[in-house]
């Protein structure tokens, strides 16, 4: 479980963020919306150590992991898969998946099984290099890495930043499949129409504040969502 509480983070001495509350459940995939220029990355980088937070606190699994370095986050079970597909462009497809085993790697063949059923392209192009891949197809590869991993708290940044649109439910999906297996899944994204539909619990951040929180299906209805990023 990924808990924040009363976090406050900017860059230099322009605030971004005030004092933000979420949880985020293992076994659930919570979702962050919001406009442009709400703080949405802002809150994934500071949750991830690469911008230090000014004020409040973060937990994984009950440990205080406030402030620490991103090595250190990710030493406390913490991922994060940065948007613009971000993986190592001159190595192999099969490279940059091993890149992301960390500890115990008893089970990697079961891992590599799981990831190659949901994005068998991957399989099929194991041996050629990274940047031949679509955009899309890098997506993929970037949160494969991030699977074998096998963190407790996965936190990803707007997944279906230009992808094509058919490729985006794929995506979601496999971030669904993947919280159900115990993992805290905190998801940043721009497309409320689809996301919506993969999501448990949802924030949604406006001017680097939480002014809504509550459930999928229940914010779903009635507008409320589209109220705020029409600025009603």
């Amino acid at each position: 479980m990924l808990e924040v509480q009363g976090l406050e983070a900017g860059y230099g001495r322009v605030p971004i963020l005030r004092n933000i509350n979420l949880v985020a459940p293992a076994g659930q995939l919570t979702l962050v919306l919001g406009p442009n220029g709400a703080g949405k990355s802002t809150l994934l980088r500071t949750l991830a150590g690469l911008n230090r937070p000014t004020a409040g606190s973060v937990k994984a699994n009950g440990r205080e992991i406030t402030g620490l370095a991103p090595e250190r986050m990710v030493a406390n079970g913490l991922r994060l898969v940065l948007d613009g597909h971000r993986v190592f462009p001159r190595l192999s497809v099969r490279e940059n998946i091993r890149l992301g085993v960390r500890g115990d790697a008893s089970d990697l063949e079961t891992r590599l099984k799981d990831v190659y059923e949901v994005f068998p392209i991957l399989h099929e192009k194991l041996d050629d290099a990274a940047s031949s891949l679509s955009g899309g197809q890098q997506q993929m590869l970037a949160l494969a890495q991030a699977f074998v991993a096998r963190p407790d708290i996965l936190l990803v940044d707007e997944p279906s930043l230009g992808i094509a649109e058919m490729l985006i439910p794929t995506i979601l999906a496999f971030l669904k499949r993947w919280a159900s297996l115990g993992t805290a899944v905190l998801l940043v994204e721009q497309r409320i129409d689809i996301a919506l539909k993969y999501a448990d619990g949802v924030y949604v951040l406006r001017g680097g504040e939480i002014v809504l929180s509550g459930d999928s299906a229940t914010l779903s209805e009635g507008g409320a969502i589209e109220r705020l990023y029409l600025g009603d």
